[in-house]
């Protein structure tokens, strides 16, 4: 029962209570009923008792018992003298007298005078009530009632609190069912608040968190709940809002600071080639071959960043018709320039694989996807990309069976500035924002990027959905 609902357990709980409730009701009425009728029979069958002694002080100690007189349907009769049943006889309602046979003597003339009635099974004739009393001239009268009306009274009042008993239990589940669907209905109205909230996008960007739980009445349990989420949602909002302004500031300062180290940094770039058009010393060659070299990497990074501030701003991308193939195609013709000392391999559909979206910005995430490949594993390496069209959209998977990942940097691998160990070191001038920028290009065409690795093989899977996001 842990495991069902709040509902269910419940009505259990309330029809388990009812019918373990009804049934000791019933148990005690029965027994008490029971009871009652017993008392009564003992009283009807010591009332026969003393009419049949009168009966047998006025007799000849030789002749039966009268057939007339006051007795109750189905009285047995019977003298025992000196131990031995003369007569026994059973009187039924509106029949003739039939004798008591004789295999139950033996229980007629074992039973002890003046002791209160007891039951007795007389085989054929059924349970009987059977007292013995002993009579001036010597003899044992045995008088008896059968117990048949009183069992069968018993078994009718117990066969109706079954019928009564299933009948209210059941009305009762039914009710108790939706008396308790009426009272969770503020708690229904919680779960639905809590949930809706659960499914929002709270990890970035603007939120409207305008989700509370109406009519959180204070004075019932319930209400007190939904009055605790609604203020904890408050502050919830206002942590948000909070985080937002922040966000903003930092991703305005990012742009900002990158658009204005565009301009000196091309000007460092400008100046230092025009330096090296003249004859200069070889320690001065190697010094600016270095400050360009540094100016390339940090123009780069201030590339990279501005495009990831305007990302996060949500500035929209170019929208067109792009043939991923084609894409694929030069990107790795390009990778392969580039790392000429690892093996490419190539797989890409015949026909054209076509998606809506930014063509540059696209091609940048093959581009980034295959120099990380390029960069932090060992000549050799074999990296195959393999492009595949698919009902939804088109399937992208660059594998390389390299060294792997990091266990502890994989959950962090799209983030920005992410480090890794000495296998994926980034001595080659990585700026940390190629995997980052992967992520927020796909994020931006509604795609989605994983990445699985383990030694020997590391897989990096993008989809794109065939309508733009």
């Amino acid at each position: 029962m842990r495991h069902r609902s709040l509902r269910t357990r419940l009505v259990a709980t309330t029809v388990l209570l009812l019918a373990i409730a009804s049934a000791l009701i019933g148990v005690a009425t029965t027994i008490a009923l029971r009871h009652f009728l017993i008392e009564r029979l003992d009283g009807d069958v010591r009332a026969s008792s003393r009419v049949l002694i009168r009966a047998e002080i006025g007799s000849p100690p030789t002749l039966m018992l009268p057939e007339r007189g006051p007795r109750p349907p189905d009285t047995l009769t019977a003298i025992v003298r000196n131990g031995s049943v003369v007569t026994a006889t059973v009187f039924p309602f509106g029949a003739d007298p039939r004798p008591v046979p004789a295999s139950e003597y033996r229980d007629l003339a074992s039973l002890p005078e003046g002791r209160p009635p007891r039951s007795v099974d007389l085989g054929e004739l059924g349970d009987y009530r059977l007292v013995a009393s002993s009579t001036p001239l010597g003899d044992t009268v045995v008088s008896g009632l059968p117990l048949a009306p009183v069992e069968a009274i018993v078994t009718g009042l117990v066969i109706i609190e079954l019928v009564v008993t299933g009948i209210t239990i059941a009305g009762a589940g039914v009710a108790a069912a939706m008396v308790v669907r009426r009272e969770l209905r503020p708690l229904e109205r919680v779960a639905a608040t809590a949930a809706r909230v659960s499914v929002m996008p709270l990890d970035r960007g603007e939120v409207s968190l305008v989700e509370r739980v109406p009519d959180a009445d204070p004075g019932t349990e319930v209400g007190q709940v939904g009055g605790a989420l609604n203020r904890m949602l408050d502050n919830v909002g206002s942590a948000l809002e909070a985080r937002h302004e922040s966000e903003v500031q930092l991703r305005q300062f990012i742009a900002d600071a990158s658009h204005e180290l565009r301009t000196p940094l091309a000007a460092i770039s400008g100046y230092t080639e025009l330096t090296r058009r003249e004859e200069l010393s070889p320690d001065v060659e190697y010094s600016l071959t270095r400050i360009a070299s540094q100016t390339e990497r940090m123009t780069g990074l201030v590339e990279d960043l501005l495009l990831l501030a305007r990302l996060d701003a949500g500035r929209p991308l170019e929208r067109g018709e792009v043939d991923l193939a084609r894409l694929v195609v030069d990107a790795v013709a390009d990778a392969h320039a580039a790392g000429p000392d690892h093996r490419w391999q190539l797989s890409v559909p015949d026909e054209p694989v076509v998606v809506p979206g930014d063509g540059s910005r696209l091609a940048q995430v093959l581009a980034n996807l295959l120099a990380n490949a390029r960069t932090h594993t060992p000549a050799g390496t074999n990296v195959t990309v393999t492009l595949t069209a698919e009902p939804s959209g088109a399937l992208l998977s660059v594998t390389d069976d390299g060294p792997g990942i990091a266990p502890g940097l994989l959950p962090h691998i799209f983030e920005r500035f992410a480090r890794g160990s000495t296998s994926r070191s980034r001595d080659n001038g990585s700026t940390g924002l190629g995997l980052a920028i992967v992520r927020a290009v796909v994020a931006a065409h509604g795609g989605s990027v994983d990445a699985a690795s383990r030694p020997g093989r590391t897989e990096f899977t993008v989809r794109l959905p065939r309508s733009g996001a």
